[in-house]
């Protein structure tokens, strides 16, 4: 508790209630997400019945390598992604290590916020954060992604599924797999948004909490209100 409040101390006010403001919004919007989604389909609900759909189509093909390149293709995004956020994580550590000179560039920008070298240093912190916990979810997305393909091979030849019901079970399965790896995929990109929340700190709390609010805003309309929506829903 007393090092809470020296840090509470140390960042001030404003600073304060911007990053608490940010990790609520954070939190909360992918709360509001999952519930909202029960009542009003998502970009992700919307393409996980899809993927169903594929899932039991696969148990009527006769030659499956159409559904492994899929699959494969599938799991390049979060590949990529996971390999971009590695290097973006060691050019964070790298400014660390040189917290001082990289604070005084940043101070050179036109409308950034003069800072201390600690909350310089807390920013960094938090950006740092953000990647790496973008990092754990595109990793396991591609993991899961694996299991997927790993589900489509080892599945019986389609002469032998004996009722409809068998079918629609392993379509369930797969598809739920493949579902949870587009969710932590889209965990991985949500967390590159909100990163450029974190960013606008460096220019002041305001900014980050107006950035904050603009992000969960722009991520909410594209969930739940974009044109690619309507089309899936169709």
């Amino acid at each position: 508790m007393e090092a809470f409040n020296s840090l509470w101390r140390a960042l001030g006010w404003p600073d304060g209630l911007a990053v608490l403001l940010f990790f609520a919004g954070w939190a909360g919007y992918a709360s509001f997400a999952s519930k909202r989604s029960l009542l009003q389909p998502s970009v992700l609900a919307s393409t996980n019945r899809e993927r169903t759909r594929w899932m039991l189509q696969s148990t009527y093909r006769e030659n499956r390598v159409l559904d492994g390149v899929v699959v494969q293709n599938l799991s390049t995004s979060p590949s990529f992604f996971a390999s971009t956020t590695i290097l973006i994580i060691g050019g964070l550590l790298a400014v660390l290590s040189s917290s001082e000179r990289a604070s005084e560039l940043v101070r050179e920008i036109p409308f950034a916020a003069r800072s201390s070298v600690l909350v310089f240093d807390l920013k960094v912190v938090l950006l740092t954060a953000v990647f790496v916990y973008a990092f754990f979810r595109f990793t396991w997305s591609l993991r899961q992604y694996t299991m997927g393909a790993l589900l489509v091979a080892a599945q019986p030849d389609y002469t032998h599924y004996s009722s409809a019901a068998q079918r629609e079970a392993f379509a369930s399965r797969a598809g739920r797999v493949m579902g949870l790896a587009a969710e932590a995929f889209n965990d991985g990109l949500r967390a590159y948004y909100l990163a450029f929340a974190a960013v606008a700190w460096f220019f002041s709390p305001w900014a980050m909490m107006a950035a904050t609010a603009g992000v969960i805003w722009i991520l909410y309309r594209r969930e739940f209100h974009s044109e690619v929506l309507q089309a899936l829903s169709e």
